[in-house]
This record gives structure tokens, sequence and C-alpha cells, in this order.
């Protein structure tokens, strides 16, 4: 899958990729540039400008003193400084014989959506872009498309591992989910439970919290206060309630606190996310993926972000999916794409 290649200017923009164009990206895509112009300064679509344009003529019209953006194709454009004010810039990175069924699966779909995570990828890697930021994509539609990851996680891990010649194992990464007041680290992704909970041992709890204070210190907190989630009930009650605590995650936290890491737990995993939402903790590493998902999207969906630790560059991401049951129809916030846009803004400040 080759994309397009393109000369970014000195001032490297953040690339967002379209997402499923069977999906709301495309058109939360359009509501945020509507809702915040200055985004246009900073920010190229890497898509299908077929889909955008008809984004830009669907359901959820601008609001009352909200110009909608002009759509402006970059086509061999050196100098994205150089559009004119009032421009969206969008890179042809797919290709789509005409635009795909709305809130419908399809192969068609996922790979587009694919060859645009490329495009975002490869545009970060070269050092052409300072940030990807990655609308909603349908797992279903990619593993039609033929593509063998899950998600844009492993995926984006894979080119990122290809990138710099080293294999996917050497190149750890995890899942942050964050929200007003909450933020959280997995220590698996997409596995089935069975296989998560196979996957809790001291090594991968213990690089998590590494991966964790990494980040952490990059965004400029010196020693982030990391809380450990345990597994079970209560973190297993002294052993009543099953040994994963006792065997893997406290000699886990043991030895991040002897590398002199602000590390805690195992604490039960019922009071952990309430306490670090009283300002106890920075962040919780959690076990699995729904222990950690769940009481972020319920605080906070539609200002959740998604961030990938442990890749070479930023990638963010809205803390949602494609929502097919209201794509088209306007209803969909630009919320979570917001915030995540402000997140890579933020962490990319000098770049």
């Amino acid at each position: 899958m080759t994309a397009p290649q393109i000369e970014f200017p000195s001032s490297k923009p953040i690339v967002l990729s379209m997402g499923d164009p069977a999906g709301i990206g495309p058109e939360i895509i359009v509501k945020a540039f509507r809702e915040r112009p200055s985004l246009m300064q900073h920010v190229v679509v890497a898509g299908d400008v077929a889909t955008v344009r008809h984004a830009m003529q669907l359901g959820g019209h601008a609001q009352e003193g909200m110009r909608s953006p002009m759509l402006a194709e970059l086509n061999g454009l050196r100098d994205f400084s150089c559009l004119p004010p009032g421009c969206m810039a969008v890179v042809q990175a797919c290709t789509l014989k005409q635009p795909v069924a709305l809130g419908r699966i399809s192969a068609e779909a996922g790979q587009a959506a694919a060859a645009c995570i490329h495009f975002a990828a490869q545009a970060a890697l070269s050092g052409q872009a300072r940030a990807v930021v990655t609308a909603p994509i349908h797992k279903e539609a990619l593993a039609a498309a033929g593509v063998e990851f899950p998600g844009h996680t492993e995926l984006l891990q894979a080119l990122s591992a290809e990138h710099l010649g080293v294999s996917v194992s050497a190149l750890p990464v995890r899942m942050m989910l964050s929200c007003p007041g909450l933020s959280t680290v997995l220590v698996s992704i997409h596995l089935s439970l069975r296989l998560a909970l196979e996957a809790v041992t001291q090594a991968q709890v213990l690089q998590t919290v590494r991966i964790t204070q990494a980040h952490f210190r990059l965004c400029g907190l010196e020693q982030p206060r990391i809380a450990v989630a345990g597994l079970n009930p209560h973190a297993g009650e002294g052993g009543l309630f099953g040994r994963e605590e006792i065997d893997a995650i406290a000699p886990a936290v043991a030895q991040a606190r002897a590398e002199g890491i602000d590390c805690s737990g195992p604490h039960a995993p019922d009071t952990v996310f309430m306490r670090a939402r009283q300002g106890a903790f920075d962040v919780v590493v959690a076990m699995y993926h729904d222990q950690g998902l769940i009481p972020v999207k319920l605080l906070g969906l539609e200002h959740g972000v998604n961030t990938t630790l442990g890749l070479p560059f930023v990638r963010t991401s809205p803390d949602h999916g494609t929502a097919f049951d209201i794509a088209g129809t306007g209803q969909a916030s630009a919320a979570s794409l917001l915030a995540a846009l402000d997140a890579a803004l933020h962490a990319t400040a000098k770049a």
C-alpha cells in the first residue's frame, strides 16, 4: 500500500486520518474545523477528497456565526502555509471509486481507512508531520479488507517497528485512555478476556509502568503518581480470591519502586479509579481492556482521548467508535476529536 508523497512545510502539521468513510469520522472532522477554525493552520486531513466534500454537505450544518471551511486538496502543493485563509487541507491518501454507503461494513471502506493510517504514519515517521490524530475505524471493515491488525494501536506499532528496523516485540506500546479527571493505561489491549488474564505477568506489568512513566516525563511531569490496579476482587484479598497480585503485580510494583518510579499497588480495582479522580494518583495502570476503559468512558466519553504510548511519534484519537447508526445524520459530536487534537497540539507544542 503506497501513500502519495508530499512535502510538508517547516512548520510541521498534525496529520488527521479520515477513519472509516462509512462512519462518523469525515463529518466530525468537518465539524471540528467549523467549531475551531484555527485548526486549519495546524492540521492536514489524510482522507478521500470526495468523501470529505460529501461530509460537508450532510447534516449538522454550521451553527449561526460559524463559517464552513473551504476544502483545499493538497495535490503536490509543497507549502502548506501558503494555503488561503479558511481552507481545510485534505490529501488524497486512499483510493475510492465512489463514496461508500454510510453505516455499512465493507472491505472498500476498511481498505480506505487503512491507507489513510499508512499515509499519516509514514508522514510522522519520516519527520514530515509533528503528530498523528486518527478518526474512528471499524475493526470488521479492516478485517474484511485483509488487514491483519485488529486496530490502530497494533497497526501503528507494526509500521513503526518496520520503519525502525526492529521486531514488533522490541517496540512495546500501550494504550492510554483519558478524560477530564482520569487517565488509565492498559497492560493488554485487544485480547479475549481469557488471554488478557494470561498477560498479567510481572514482566508485562513492569513494562507498562515503565512506559507510562516515560510518557508522562515527556509531557513534563517528572514523577507521575502511578497507581497499579489489582486483577481480582479486593486485589485478591491476600490470595483468597487469586494469586495474581502476589505472584505478578506486587513484585512488579516493588521492582518499579526500586527503580525510583512513584508507583503503588496493587490497589482494589473497584475503588482505585475513584481515588485517582479525587486526585490521589495521576494515572492508573489497569490489568485489561474493559477494566480500564469502562470508568473512563463512563466519566467522559464525549471528551475522551486515546493516546498510544511507546511509539516514536505522538498519536491520539477520539475515545469512541464509528457510530454507524448515526453516520450522516449530523448528530455526532466533535468534542472527543477536538480533545484528541488539543492533546496532540499540547504534546508537540515545541515541535
